[in-house]
């Protein structure tokens, strides 16, 4: 079985969620990083590989860092699956080679370790679309009202957060909070405007506030953009990743029924890395079009050389995830720079919605994303 989130599109019913506030999005810079060679990547490599050793450190890369970052790191998964597993680990120090967010995460879930960023300025679009304040402000105009918020927040914002979600159990975290609290419960959910829409065809729930968030990379992926190339390949299957990338904004495309839903597949990370092992178990070459940040191509292909995956949009790609490269990464060992130390009692109050989210997700079977 493939894993996804246990429903079908066709479920959702018509829904048109209100949204608050309009902002401009911030962008990631334009610069691509410089290509290395084989042998510089061989080298530096080797250069990081010792230097965590010597430290004891840690290496964790998102599923959407460059091949050759991911080519060096003990752990990969998406960014809740990181830092869960960050918790576990013994070293004391721990790379996150991802974005600014999730190494607050992190450094959330294991205040004791110290959490370094290879470039602190790798941010997120997403994350930067509402702020602590900006959430203050939109509480104060719905008092009562109960917060959850996607994890692809700060930690400042999971803090002002009564609930997290990943995009693989914001569905069920939105029915727990109605099951307790009545069907006229008011709800604010942010920032992903298009997972809010996605959550709000499939709960029903009218009394949904959206914020007006999105990330940068959604632009990338468009209704046309996805018949182009499943009419290019008509029997493919078609992989939508639920969780941060680029993704959301496809999933409320088949919600509202403008992408067909044959063949479709809400998968997670794990789930789609799931599907490209069942691929190669099989010996089965398929064709699949995967719709999320292209970085994810990499690891899809070295799980099941002999499936074609074929990117949604070439151009999904995050220049956030990519503003983090091997001599970065062999920067922050050498020198141990780039700490990232959420304090204990924001990190305190912070733990609290994730700490809910991970008991709806288990009191409902439905797995963490990356999982």
């Amino acid at each position: 079985m493939l894993r996804g989130v246990g429903r079908s599109f066709a479920d959702a019913t018509p829904h048109q969620p209100r949204t608050e506030t309009m902002i401009d999005l911030p962008m990631a810079p334009a610069a691509a990083p410089a290509q290395l060679t084989p042998d510089q990547i061989t080298e530096l490599s080797a250069e990081v590989r010792a230097l965590a050793a010597e430290r004891g450190a840690v290496i964790l890369a998102h599923n959407y860092q460059l091949p050759e970052v991911q080519g060096v790191a003990d752990i990969i998964g998406d960014s809740l699956f990181l830092s869960q597993e960050a918790a576990k680990v013994t070293e004391p120090v721990i790379v996150f080679c991802g974005v600014h967010f999730m190494a607050e995460t992190a450094s959330v879930l294991s205040p004791d370790k110290t959490v370094l960023i290879p470039d602190v300025d790798a941010g997120c679009s997403l994350a930067d679309s509402i702020t602590a304040e900006q959430l203050r402000g939109w509480q104060a105009k719905h008092p009562g009202a109960i917060t959850v918020m996607y994890v692809n927040t700060t930690a400042e914002v999971k803090a002002l957060t009564d609930y997290c979600c990943t995009s693989g159990n914001a569905v069920a975290v939105i029915e727990h909070i109605v099951a307790e609290h009545g069907p006229d419960v008011e709800i604010l959910f942010g920032p992903d405007m298009f997972l809010g829409s996605y959550v709000a065809k499939m709960t029903g729930h009218k009394n949904l506030h959206l914020w007006d968030g999105e990330c940068h990379v959604h632009a990338g992926i468009r209704p046309s953009d996805i018949e182009k190339v499943r009419s290019e390949h008509p029997d493919a299957d078609f992989l939508i990743h639920p969780e941060c990338g680029c993704s959301t904004s496809v999933m409320e495309y088949v919600a509202s029924g403008d992408v067909d839903t044959e063949g479709v597949h809400m998968l997670s990370t794990g789930g789609m890395l799931d599907y490209a092992a069942e691929q190669a178990a099989s010996g089965e070459h398929r064709t699949a079009i995967v719709a999320t940040e292209v970085g994810m191509l990499h690891g899809l292909r070295q799980a099941s050389p002999g499936t074609e995956f074929v990117a949604a949009n070439e151009a999904a790609a995050c220049t956030y995830m990519k503003m983090i490269t091997l001599p970065k990464l062999r920067d922050a060992l050498r020198d141990m720079t780039g700490d990232v130390k959420v304090p204990a009692e924001l990190a305190e109050k912070a733990r609290i919605p994730i700490e809910r989210m991970v008991s709806i997700g288990r009191d409902a079977g439905i797995p963490l994303v990356g999982e």
